[in-house]
């Protein structure tokens, strides 16, 4: 059968994908495709590349799809994955954190993660939190709710 999706690669492509596999770089799977796409090149089978590369058969024949339909760059890539949304956001995060600035509770030194996961949850800002989301929330700020001083040093 014959193959629908031909690498026949332009000498700066090819010069391109030699340069990206000599500085060695770059992800794995950058690597994998412009190694792929090289053995494609010098007319080498689907199987024998993925027996070559230890890669599945089927990311041969899709690195060589993704080269013909959209050029050098879309086959090196990755498409864009979707993550996990945000559990606040913007304006819930700064509540949080301004939450942690402000005075704890009646009765309590400071403010802890569940404390303030309850009051978040209280004050209808989430409808629910975990004490976890409130760490990691409160970690990729400067804030710190359990620390004494406020980094100035005492003289």
């Amino acid at each position: 059968m014959a193959k629908k999706y031909i690498v026949k690669l332009a000498p700066e492509e090819r010069a391109q994908l030699r340069e990206l596999l000599r500085g060695g770089k770059a992800r794995v799977r950058r690597l994998n495709r412009a190694r792929i796409l090289v053995l494609a090149d010098e007319g080498r089978i689907d199987e024998d590349i993925a027996r070559t590369l230890h890669v599945g058969k089927s990311t041969v024949e899709r690195t060589r799809r993704r080269l013909v339909e959209g050029g050098l760059e879309f086959a090196l890539s990755e498409r864009p994955r979707p993550g996990k949304a945000a559990k606040l956001n913007g304006k819930q995060q700064a509540f949080l954190v301004a939450l942690a600035c402000s005075d704890p509770p009646e009765g309590r030194t400071r403010w802890t993660l569940r404390l303030l996961a309850d009051r978040l949850v209280e004050l209808r800002v989430v409808p629910t939190i975990a004490h976890e989301t409130v760490r990691q929330s409160l970690k990729k700020t400067t804030s710190n709710p359990g620390r004494r001083s406020s980094g100035v040093s005492r003289r």
